[in-house]
């Protein structure tokens, strides 16, 4: 009994042990390798031809200028965009004539607004992740906006379903080595990605992981049944940066807000 005693408790430390050294950490902070990246899966840079996965960086890519929007209509829609209802394409006209008229309306980077999700995984500047036991923490430069993913346990009450967010509401879970998050209660002021617009509908998943040592890929599932004809998936990669290129710049963005007036 007393050898039996001994094995239990042993396993009773090791299997928590365990687990933590399972459970990766993504704490750091990250610059992304596609900020306006396509639906699909990134290839590897030909030699000599892109950034290798060394951890080696040099810097964070450039900041682009704080109100240039990522494009105005002008091309039409790229095959990789998200699929649109005929009711929500019709949105998506009004939204590019607006900017192609040289108009910040649907601009809401302009605006000093939150770039919402999915949009803010793109990270066109840089994010943060700050993890603990029951909650990870992204926080993204561009206007200093951030989302809460839920460890756990808890799911989106009422209240929080009839109060929606630019972040929306994230509740995540460990497959292994995978994040796996399902975020609700989007705004519908924001948008998909580029200036694609939503329902309040929208839900998105993501299956977050690192692919090699400090890099790190977010696979991005967008539902809209009133808004899209069909899922619409993507995938991020970010870098890990390496100290002296891992802090982030504060963007105040109301104030220059008030200096443009």
């Amino acid at each position: 009994m007393t050898i039996r005693k001994s094995i239990l408790s042993l396993l009773s430390l090791a299997i928590p042990a365990l687990y933590a050294q399972a459970t990766p950490d993504f704490s750091g902070v990250y610059y992304p390798l596609n900020p306006f990246g396509a639906a699909a899966v990134p290839q590897a840079p030909a030699a000599g031809k892109g950034p290798a996965a060394t951890g080696k960086e040099k810097g964070p890519p450039p900041r682009p200028a704080q109100s240039a929007p990522l494009a105005d209509g002008s091309q039409g829609r790229s095959p990789d965009a998200p699929s649109l209802t005929p009711e929500y394409m019709a949105k998506w006209e009004v939204i590019r004539k607006s900017r192609m008229a040289g108009s910040s309306e649907y601009d809401n980077t302009a605006k000093c607004l939150p770039p919402g999700m999915p949009a803010m995984m793109s990270m066109a500047y840089g994010m943060e992740v700050m993890q603990t036991k029951d909650k990870i923490t992204f926080f993204s430069e561009l206007n200093d906006a951030l989302r809460r993913v839920y460890l756990d346990g808890r799911k989106p009450t009422q209240k929080v379903l009839d109060d929606p967010t630019y972040a929306g509401y994230s509740t995540g879970h460990w497959e292994g080595d995978t994040l796996v998050v399902d975020t609700v209660a989007l705004h519908e002021n924001s948008f998909i990605e580029g200036f694609s617009p939503h329902s309040d509908a929208m839900t998105i998943k993501e299956r977050i992981r690192f692919t090699s040592p400090g890099l790190l890929e977010d696979r991005i599932t967008v539902t809209d049944p009133k808004a899209l004809t069909k899922p619409w998936q993507t995938v991020k990669t970010y870098r890990k940066a390496t100290s002296g290129n891992d802090e982030l710049r504060e963007f105040a963005c109301p104030e220059g807000l008030g200096d443009a007036k």
